[in-house]
């Protein structure tokens, strides 16, 4: 059967974005699989956020990843408890990485929590349906590809639709409908704080003084905008006498300290600092918490930024922009590569990585975007943010 939001008992009416339908009935423990990165876990979000409302009752376990886990540690939200997933195919780590007998007792351990509700939030499914029915929930529901292991209620998997609008698809097929279209992280006093702290004081507070964080980083090193380019935009946000901090985990430390060197380096002491590789997650989501904008690849700091409620500007590949752009433009800018093709041997890149052959090529697919109306966007958005 299937319902509008003026159908449901208690619901108030209101759009739906996709066609709900039944809830199913006895449903007190819910488990919700994601792997992947944080702008994966944060892309899921809002479709958990519909669960916890249809189900007010049941308990969330997400079935992920350290790092979500660390995000959602003593986090108010709709997520009870997290459960490290194991290494298995196509559902966390490499496929040489597998780990069939931790797997095997992942299974016993969840099939004795009795999951009324197993919910794929994790891909097409080739993988991850099999994965999720070995959970031995009573009712299943995800997506699909055509080679993928049906669940009780399912919506096929396609590629470009924008994730969070796939998933919260996904969960009206359990009679979800949604309560927010973004991705929402609530900063804990202790984030600000130290945010604050890191910052020197958190947001600018002189007339024409902001703190512009800047996110070099991407897990596909064609989604980066190259170390120059960011380089003349600390540079332009220097010149106006705003604050610029590189953040970064690890593997983005070289990549920060070509930033800060070409910016300015020793001669902006104060002005110009990387705290690349010395932020813990929680420091993170303070630092960006406490920013006045960020600017960034399309990556997991630039998700979490948007979701702690920080202004973002950023870089993307047309294609990436349609799985995963922000959806509003007041306070969040975004500055497309059109790029089709590999810039070195000019295979075809419109095609996803899971159904083409990827070329061996990690060139930047967005250098081409220009710095200046980058940088314009930075002031509006700065500029707007003093208003308000």
């Amino acid at each position: 059967m299937t319902m509008t939001l003026t159908d449901l008992p208690g619901q108030t009416p209101g759009p739906v974005l996709a066609p709900l339908r039944d809830r199913f009935d006895g449903v007190h423990r819910i488990a919700v699989l994601r792997g992947g990165g944080l702008g994966d876990l944060l892309f899921a979000m809002p479709a958990v956020e519909a669960l916890a409302a249809a189900y007010p009752d049941a308990r969330i376990t997400l079935l992920g990843t350290p790092l979500h886990g660390a995000l959602l540690e003593g986090r108010p939200g709709p997520v009870h408890g997290v459960e490290l997933l194991p290494a298995a195919r196509g559902v966390r780590g490499a496929d040489d990485a597998a780990d069939p007998l931790a797997t095997a007792r992942f299974h016993v351990r969840m099939r004795a929590e009795g999951f009324d509700l197993a919910v794929q939030l994790h891909g097409g499914g080739r993988y991850s349906n099999p994965f999720l029915l070995a959970l031995g929930a009573r009712h299943t529901v995800g997506t699909m590809t055509g080679d993928a292991a049906p669940l009780e209620r399912t919506v096929p998997y396609l590629y470009y639709q924008h994730e969070v609008v796939r998933w919260l698809e996904t969960v009206a097929q359990a009679g979800a409908a949604p309560v927010t279209m973004e991705p929402v992280v609530r900063v804990l006093d202790e984030e600000r704080r130290r945010g604050e702290e890191l910052l020197g004081g958190g947001r600018g507070t002189g007339a024409s003084r902001g703190v512009v964080v800047v996110h070099p980083g991407a897990t596909d090193p064609r989604r980066r905008w190259p170390a120059e380019s960011f380089a003349e935009l600390a540079r332009r946000a220097l010149n106006d006498d705003h604050r610029v901090v590189v953040v970064g985990d690890a593997s983005d430390v070289p990549t920060a300290e070509r930033i800060v060197a070409l910016a300015g380096g020793e001669r902006m002491r104060g002005r110009l600092v990387s705290l690349a590789g010395a932020l813990t997650l929680p420091e993170l989501v303070g630092v960006l918490a406490s920013a006045d904008v960020l600017v960034g690849n399309d990556s997991g700091p630039r998700h979490l930024a948007q979701a702690v409620g920080t202004p973002t500007v950023s870089v993307y590949w047309v294609g990436n922009l349609i799985n995963g752009g922000p959806l509003t433009r007041r306070e969040h800018r975004v500055h497309l590569s059109w790029t089709t093709a590999c810039p070195v041997c000019g295979q075809d890149s419109r095609q996803p990585g899971w159904t083409a052959e990827r070329c061996e090529h990690d060139d930047s697919f967005v250098a081409e975007v220009e710095v200046g109306p980058v940088f314009d966007d930075v002031r509006q958005v700065l500029a707007h943010g003093r208003r308000r």
